[in-house]
């Protein structure tokens, strides 16, 4: 029975993965199939009650609009900068750092992107760093994919540190066993040290990520398809990877889980822009995508359509001049901050976080399960502050920023059937259990560890990805497997240092999984107007996310066992690079 649980447990997920990815399917229809195949095997299966497969349904719609609402905040400020004229002045200040692709694409989702993950999570830097690379001429295909690779090095301390001290923290509570093997330490004392592994692991894969980012980019969104063209600023992307990094372990290892990632993506910013506005490590040739009306039509999204007619309207008010530089790029300052102050200050994340400011949906359909909305304290809500902001701040005109409003609406009702299903999906997988019966995801999970025994640390990075494809979120896939991958580790014989390996390899995993999770698609091929093209994204985005899983492996191996897995580790990189080089010029 267990090895048959365990196979129908991969059902929702092949589900996804074969109409979605294989077959091509649009992510609505995909979503849909996935939907009803979950809540099939829960109740035939899993024995789940019809409440409770209602009252997870209900919590995932509920949880699909909050998503929409950040999806509509994003899209809505990067129209604001763009009907106001105030996108020019952007444009000419990344072309005064460097007219070079690989270059914006770096400093804008790379640095930029971590800043926005340190300072929110929860998917905004996609939402917020794919529209803008649009806006400066990136094809909509091309900046979604870049900002989803880098969905993966930051998440991990996303949302000032959202993913440790209340994903791990909270998978690891109330635990007898727990509590006993990291004596005298108490839990909270406990996490930065886990936090300081996580750090670690992620500095030791993530360094190369601008540098698969841009050969990807170059590969599938250049004229000559050239893999080496990414490499080609290779000098520029390891600099870069490292400008991140290495402050990004430092505060982790010194000042605790909650600001490597914004603390990091703002040194990294204040190294890199200086550096490559004084030619340092840049590449020898500039790097520019084929004329528009040469690009793909897979390419194209309805941004990317809005903006090449608006180019050739000479009335548009994009011709502004009397927009600085420093002006222009106020709406993002304001967005930061505003994210900082909400997040940091204590009372004030208290009353936005309060019963006074939630809306609570207690106990839905009798299940049990509590859906929570806190509209004040939601990135959505600090998007659509500061675009208010910026109407005045850009003295805009009213029907321009009234524009601004009506393709906002427009971009995030296409995005909502995609969502209002894979949100729902996720939800009844996750609440699966019944009495008696482990719910799908803990299902797979003890079926894969009785499966591989002693390599158990092997998988543990696939675990954690597993767990954030489904989920969506680095912070629910922690929730939902730490304790596991913690008992799984002692029961292997690990001790404390190496069960902490363990959970921290849970943690990069689910980190990683951002990058091919679907409602994270969804949402930021929303953000530009693309439409039905996640399968092609997540067929992309899976070679940075196979790199990254593997060589988390490979290293947590090597923190546990040692010597030789450290080679395997080297080998694996030179393996990754290597491939992508020498398969230059294939058929994309």
């Amino acid at each position: 029975m267990s090895s048959m649980m365990f196979i129908a447990a991969l059902v929702p997920i092949a589900a996804v993965f074969i109409f979605l990815v294989v077959m091509q399917l649009s992510a609505k229809v995909a979503m849909l199939f996935a939907y009803l195949a979950t809540v099939v095997l829960a109740v035939m299966l899993w024995g789940t009650d019809l409440a409770k497969v209602a009252g997870a349904t209900a919590n995932g719609v509920i949880t699909a609009i909050t998503l929409l609402y950040i999806v509509f905040g994003a899209i809505l400020l990067l129209y604001t900068v763009q009907e106001s004229g105030a996108i020019q002045a952007i444009k000419r200040g990344f072309t005064e750092i460097s007219p070079d692709r690989r270059v914006q694409a770096i400093i804008i989702a790379w640095l930029f992107g971590a800043m926005v993950e340190g300072a929110s999570g929860f998917g905004t830097p996609a939402a917020v760093a794919a529209p803008l690379l649009v806006a400066i001429g990136f094809p909509a295909m091309a900046a979604v994919m870049v900002t989803l690779i880098i969905q993966s090095t930051p998440v991990s301390f996303g949302a000032v540190g959202t993913p440790m001290l209340v994903g791990v923290q909270t998978g690891l509570s109330n635990s007898d066993t727990v509590n006993a093997a990291i004596a005298p330490a108490t839990l909270p004392e406990y996490i930065p040290v886990i936090a300081e592994r996580v750090a670690f692991l992620h500095m030791a894969i993530g360094f190369v990520i601008p540098l698969l980012m841009v050969a990807m980019m170059t590969r599938f969104f250049g004229a000559r398809r050239s893999f080496r063209e990414g490499f080609g600023a290779w000098k520029f992307a390891i600099f870069a990877g490292l400008a991140f990094t290495l402050p990004y372990y430092l505060v982790a290892k010194f000042l605790g889980p909650e600001f490597p990632s914004l603390v990091g993506g703002m040194l990294g910013l204040l190294i890199v822009v200086p550096a490559a506005r004084r030619g340092l490590f840049l590449p020898k040739t500039v790097f520019d995508f084929p004329a528009h009306r040469d690009w793909d039509t897979s390419w194209k999204g309805k941004m990317d359509e809005e903006i090449a007619h608006e180019a050739e309207d000479v009335a548009h008010p994009h011709g502004r001049s009397d927009i600085s530089l420093m002006t222009a790029w106020s709406p993002y300052v304001i967005t930061i901050g505003l994210l900082v102050l909400t997040r940091v200050i204590g009372p004030l994340k208290a009353w936005l976080t309060g019963p006074s400011t939630t809306i609570a949906f207690e106990n839905l359909f009798g299940s049990g399960i509590t859906s929570k909305v806190q509209m004040l304290y939601s990135p959505g809500t600090v998007l659509i502050l500061a675009s208010l902001i910026s109407y005045f701040i850009y003295r805009m005109k009213a029907p321009d920023y009234a524009r601004a409003w009506g393709l906002s609406a427009q971009t995030m009702i296409a995005a909502a059937p995609a969502l209002l299903l894979a949100v729902p999906m996720v939800q009844v997988f996750i609440n699966s259990g019944s009495e008696g019966v482990q719910s799908m995801p803990l299902t797979l999970a003890a079926g894969m560890s009785a499966l591989v025994g002693t390599a158990w640390p092997m998988f543990s990075a696939l675990i954690g990805a597993l767990g954030a494809f489904i989920a969506g979120s680095n912070t629910i896939s922690n929730m939902m497997f730490s304790l596991f991958q913690f008992s799984t580790a002692q029961g292997i014989g690990l001790d404390l240092a190496g069960a902490t390996i363990v959970v921290a390899l849970q943690a990069i995993g689910g980190a990683a999984g951002n990058m091919i999770c679907v409602h994270n698609v969804v949402a930021a091929s929303a953000t530009v107007g693309l439409v039905d093209r996640e399968g092609d994204l997540i067929r992309k985005t899976l070679v940075p996310m196979t790199y990254y899983v593997v060589q988390g492996a490979f290293i947590g191996m090597a923190l546990i066992y040692g010597g030789f897995w450290w080679l395997l580790a080297l080998v694996w990189l030179a393996v990754v690079l290597a491939g992508m080089y020498s398969r230059d010029g294939a058929k994309a």
